[in-house]
């Protein structure tokens, strides 16, 4: 008996219950209006810049797919023969007070328009319409939008509707509306720098400068003037003065990536810095001030640092003034069919190919692997099954071929070729073991880094030193 094809939005629904999964992305629009070319039009400019577009020809419709469906955007005409945008908007504010609403009006109707934002429109434009002024309003009424939904993270990268997701979702944009310094806690691949952005981009801050800086992958001896800049002659090479990232990111904010890999004899200026805001560069003699926010990220814990004597105690307590931890994918395995989503849609879009459907078994099966590398392993993961996949439908072969064969890899013996020869020399010996170990983790640096038992800095400093060639996964 031949099985019935099922369409995507069934095979989601079976998936996901009476929520689909457009309703997880966030990057979802519902367009109403009753002219069928406005409409059309509204819906390829969305598509064009990456929007799921719904489109609803009057009020009726357009309440009918709320009820059932999440929209962090509503666009919608005012004056429609069943009821006008004004009741659909007082309707939304009453059931979904976080979405936003852009109102479309007739050229010249300013009280439609007073009346609009009075009832809580967000923004309106009059017709006919400019899809760059559209685009240019859309922007900034997401940024400004409330950040936590009923039941979806609304940015386009932090994807997800488990409880432990949004509880971190919701103190980030409590975060956001201070000054305050934030210390993300989260193991590799869970979304730090996501959330350093989104505080950013939700913080007075969003129209400064985001700066970021790897603290593990800057040269220990460049790390100090990657930071605060140097002066001209201050060290041999420098033959022009450099401002740091702490200059370049006055007014906005400064990521600080792995603060964990901080040299010990670097963090008393660090320290200083934090406290007064102010710092010299290198070989110079006057202070320079900034007006800047810091988000620091790590993968270790801190005050097991502390306590090794590795991490300073008054900058790990100057750091910590707004913890935040982020769940590993395996505490909210009920977002992996949500991500999976995301991402075939992601990759096929970049591959240029339709989205090809999603068996169920193939997302039960992603539902049960454990995901040590959490969303980046998971993203890695689709992208290598939509690249190579030339099929409509991913079913569950490609779980017992390509994740099955991902994990076989990083259980394979440490060292797979032979051994140096006797007499090799300890350069030798050492690239070796790198390169062998590097193999087996599928190129995962903070994984060798802890299979060898030294720090992650020295893993991409030795990877360096060898030569070895740039590794995908980090």
């Amino acid at each position: 008996m031949t099985r019935p094809t099922m369409t995507r939005q069934a095979v989601t629904r079976q998936i996901m219950g009476h929520q689909t999964m457009s309703d997880q992305i966030a990057k979802s629009v519902l367009v109403v209006d009753d002219e069928p070319g406005m409409r059309m039009a509204l819906r390829t400019n969305f598509q064009r810049d990456g929007w799921h577009v719904e489109i609803a020809a009057g009020s009726t419709e357009a309440l009918r797919k709320l009820e059932s469906q999440h929209f962090p955007l509503v666009v919608t005409d005012v004056r429609m023969p069943d009821g006008d945008g004004l009741h659909l908007m007082r309707a939304l504010r009453s059931s979904s007070p976080s979405t936003a609403v852009i109102v479309l009006t007739a050229f010249g109707s300013v009280p439609e328009a007073v009346q609009a934002m009075r009832g809580g429109a967000c923004d309106y434009l009059t017709k006919p319409i400019s899809f760059e002024e559209l685009q240019s309003r859309v922007e900034r009424v997401m940024r400004h939008a409330s950040p936590l939904l009923d039941n979806a993270v609304p940015t386009g990268t932090i994807v997800g509707t488990a409880a432990s997701l949004l509880r971190a979702v919701e103190r980030a944009r409590h975060a956001a509306r201070t000054d305050a310094d934030v210390l993300i806690e989260a193991e590799s691949g869970t979304g730090k720098e996501l959330f350093a952005r989104y505080i950013h981009e939700n913080s007075d801050r969003h129209d400064r400068p985001f700066v970021a800086v790897n603290c593990a992958a800057v040269p220990e001896n460049l790390l100090e003037s990657e930071l605060f800049g140097h002066v001209r002659g201050a060290f041999t090479g420098a033959t022009a003065s450099k401002a740091g990232r702490f200059e370049l990111a006055d007014g906005g904010t400064l990521l600080l990536d792995e603060i964990g890999e901080m040299p010990l004899h670097l963090q008393p200026k660090l320290l200083r810095a934090l406290q007064e805001r102010e710092f010299e560069r290198l070989g110079d003699t006057r202070s320079t001030h900034v007006n800047i926010r810091i988000i620091a990220t790590t993968n270790v814990s801190l005050p097991a640092m502390v306590e090794q004597g590795k991490f300073r105690t008054d900058l790990y307590y100057r750091l910590n003034v707004i913890p935040l931890s982020l769940p590993p994918l395996r505490e909210r395995p009920e977002d992996i069919p949500v991500l999976a989503d995301f991402f075939a849609r992601k990759f096929a879009h970049e591959a240029g190919r339709p989205m090809p459907l999603l068996n169920p078994e193939f997302v039960t099966g992603l539902r049960s692997h454990s995901w040590p590398g959490n969303v980046r392993e998971l993203a890695n993961f689709m992208r290598r099954v939509i690249t190579l996949s030339d099929s409509h439908e991913i079913g569950p072969e490609y779980l017992k071929t390509e994740l099955a064969g991902a994990a076989a890899s990083s259980s394979r013996p440490l060292i797979s070729a032979a051994l140096p020869a006797a007499g090799a020399s300890m350069r030798e010996v050492e690239r070796h073991l790198l390169e062998a170990t590097l193999q087996s983790t599928g190129g995962n640096r903070t994984r060798t880094a802890e299979m060898l038992g030294v720090s992650l800095r020295t893993i991409r400093n030795k990877i360096r030193e060898h030569g070895l060639p740039p590794r995908r996964y980090a």
